[in-house]
């Protein structure tokens, strides 16, 4: 059941506004004084980037409904029709924008205390300029192309996601008061955003904006042009993310892939965001140009933009940053020994970033070279930059293994690098395969074959909750289970079968909950077990961690077990249409802190002998219906136990989680201590596996 009836609207949050409320929660650790200056700069840049997506997604999908005008338009979640729910988030960005300035300006304030200094071009000592004019010269002016701005010509196209500044020269002639010009400002590895300049007093550190060392040099780039006076105001665009594939059955669906994403590249303009002083007739021209006049797609703000970059601000004071402890080694694997004969003792939980991301590199290391491998199937959703998973792989099909990887290449915003990898990987001899177009392929599991003798091939399986990304797995929460269990080895063989040939006959699954094919089924079966136990007088429940809770036809059945008595305790941290009914019987909290909580799992009570899945899935329409998905149960009593208590220790956290309320107007709060000893989950979970011992690992 996924569609919802006018008569159930008062039920559910709407995905995009409860989404909208998980992004502020990130702001608000920004505000957060307890959380180090640095981390507070870049929370403002992870929340930045938060909108920008949204906007170029969801709030782009939601013009599309808007435009088709039809007189009868599905209500959408939460009652709305689309030009109702535009209203509410555009009402919603605008409040979290002014909110995002404010923090910004605060956290400016307290880094001046520490004597860190964010200067503009005005500020400047006379060394500081000389040093910048020669920065502007080696640096910068090599990689900036000035576009003039004619008002009888078509403007250069200009690509989202980068940063702009738009140039008025006043010439002071009344047949040509103004001369317009645009600069993509060139931010890059090699030329980073932000720069830190030569200080004239000891122990003070200041830090300059890429554009701000451009305006100083402006007079440089506009050197052959006459004028009195020349400014330049800080601007960009967000643009519809969305690309359909054609239907041309003599291209390839990789090809099809490179027509949408060039589509997607040139997509229509859907808001721009501009420095306020930017004088009227600039901002006309500008917006003219991009085909942009109503008033909800200009949004005046700051000086500065894509502030998404201060994710990457500069490492510049270590005292001021989170201490973030080393990724420990987990106690079953033994450095520079087999972790295929340790899988043949015991299955092995990996929970990244406590434990090391090296031990998945290790394991697909091992079996490149081990002589008894035959074969490794994996699936890829997303890579590292420089992939060490990608490294092994190729490793292995250089060693005569037979190599078969599943690339998605509808990985949204990944597509272009996907490509390549599968480009790449194919040059290396190996078997690449790509979803079909309707579907995706989202589970992330491994399934090495070996030659053992007279047993003869015996299978091991690596299933997570995350990606192969060994750059995000420093960042990222996530689980991953190492088995040669034969039936979870027997349900992946089945999987990568249906990869290989989609149209097959649907496999019959042993231990795993695979989408489309029945994974929501069998979670339902699981609650329907859990309300008959509660029948019975039994203790019945459903824990559960996801990143989104928004399929509704889920929500109603999870609405309809509480009433019974089925007691459920969530963990999501993002968007969640669910709205806690007044029974009490569904509890939500969100946790959000320095590390991205991502692991997704459930843990059924199944009368008192719990049932334990770790998931690459959540709950949400396209999760259980649209996409390839893995549940994988967790079968070793000692490693359900585990994951159990993480569970509990993470719903004990009162310092980093919020609890989802039934009022609209404040849909989290702070979860009150009650005078209980501080639990700040994240910390608590480094130290439970510091004191893991092998013997309980």
């Amino acid at each position: 059941m996924s569609g919802l009836n006018d008569s159930n609207a008062s039920k559910f949050y709407n995905r995009e506004l409860s989404w909208l409320h998980f992004n502020e929660r990130v702001l608000q650790e920004a505000q957060d004084p307890n959380v180090p200056l640095m981390q507070r700069l870049r929370f403002l840049g992870i929340f930045s980037n938060n909108q920008d997506e949204f906007i170029k997604v969801r709030v782009a999908n939601i013009l599309r409904m808007e435009k088709t005008r039809r007189k009868k338009h599905r209500r959408l979640t939460g009652g709305f029709t689309p030009t109702e729910l535009l209203s509410r988030i555009n009402l919603k960005v605008w409040q979290l924008q002014e909110m995002f300035m404010r923090t910004y300006d605060n956290v400016l304030d307290e880094l001046a205390g520490q004597n860190v200094h964010f200067v503009n071009e005005k500020q400047l000592s006379q060394r500081q300029v000389e040093f910048c004019q020669e920065y502007f010269a080696s640096v910068v002016s090599p990689r900036i192309v000035p576009l003039i701005i004619r008002k009888s010509e078509k403007m250069p196209f200009l690509p989202d996601g980068k940063i702009y500044l738009a140039v008025r020269m006043d010439t002071g002639k009344s047949n040509q008061p103004f001369r317009y010009s645009v600069i993509q400002i060139p931010v890059s590895e090699a030329c980073p955003r932000f720069v830190v300049l030569p200080s004239e007093q000891a122990g003070r550190t200041d830090v300059i904006f890429l554009d701000d060392i451009i305006r100083l040099c402006l007079e440089e780039i506009f050197f052959m042009f006459t004028y009195e006076n020349i400014s330049a105001y800080t601007f960009k665009i967000i643009r519809d993310a969305e690309f359909s594939l054609d239907d041309d059955v003599h291209k390839s669906f990789v090809e099809k892939m490179e027509t949408g994403l060039t589509q997607r590249h040139h997509g229509h303009p859907i808001r721009l965001i501009y420095d306020k002083e930017m004088p009227p007739d600039l901002l006309n021209i500008i917006a003219s140009k991009l085909g942009l006049r109503l008033k909800e797609t200009l949004n005046p703000g700051g000086r500065y933009h894509m502030m998404s970059d201060l994710m990457d601000f500069p490492s510049i004071r270590p005292e001021l940053e989170s201490k973030k402890p080393k990724p420990m080694l987990h106690p079953d694997i033994v450095p520079y020994t087999s972790i295929l004969k340790t899988m043949r003792k015991k299955d092995i939980l990996l929970n990244f970033p406590y434990h090391t991301f090296q031990h998945v590199i290790d394991f697909l290391r091992e079996v490149a070279i081990d002589p008894q491998v035959e074969s490794i199937s994996i699936t890829l959703y997303r890579t590292a930059e420089h992939s060490k998973v990608i490294n092994a792989l190729v490793n292995a099909a250089k060693n005569g293994k037979r190599v078969t990887v599943m690339m998605e290449l509808k990985a949204r915003f990944d597509e272009e690098k996907n490509i390549l990898d599968s480009n790449l990987l194919q040059s290396e001899n190996i078997r690449v395969i790509h979803s079909t177009e309707d579907l995706k392929v989202h589970c992330k599991i491994i399934l090495v074959e070996r030659r053992e003798g007279a047993k003869g091939r015996k299978g091991y399986v690596y299933a997570g909750t995350g990606n192969f990304n060994e750059a995000t797995a420093r960042l990222y929460s996530d689980f991953g289970l190492l088995t040669c269990n034969a039936d979870i080895v027997h349900d992946a063989q089945k999987l990568f079968d249906i990869l290989d040939n989609p149209f097959a006959r649907q496999p019959d699954f042993r231990r795993m909950m695979v989408s489309p094919y029945h994974l929501r089924d069998d979670i339902n079966f699981l609650l329907e077990q859990e309300i008959k136990n509660t029948r019975k007088g039994q203790e019945a429940f459903l824990y559960g961690k996801f990143n989104s809770l928004t399929d509704e036809g889920m929500i109603l059945n999870f609405y309809r077990a509480s009433e019974v008595g089925v007691r459920f305790r969530l963990i999501v941290r993002g968007a969640c249409s669910l709205r806690p009914p007044e029974n009490g019987n569904i509890e939500v909290i969100s946790i959000v802190d320095a590390l991205l909580e991502h692991a997704r799992f459930m843990i059924f009570c199944n009368g008192g002998n719990p049932k334990v899945y770790i998931s690459s899935a959540d709950i949400m329409t396209r999760n259980l219906d649209r996409r390839i998905e893995a549940a994988v149960p967790i079968l070793q009593p000692r490693l359900r136990k585990t994951v159990c208590d993480v569970f509990e220790i993470e719903w004990s956290d009162n310092v980093k989680a919020r609890m989802l309320t039934r009022s609209e107007k404040k849909m989290y709060i702070r979860r009150p201590s009650d005078g209980s000893e501080p639990v700040r989950s994240q910390t608590a979970l480094y130290d439970y596996y510091n004191q893991t011992s092998p013997a309980d690992a």
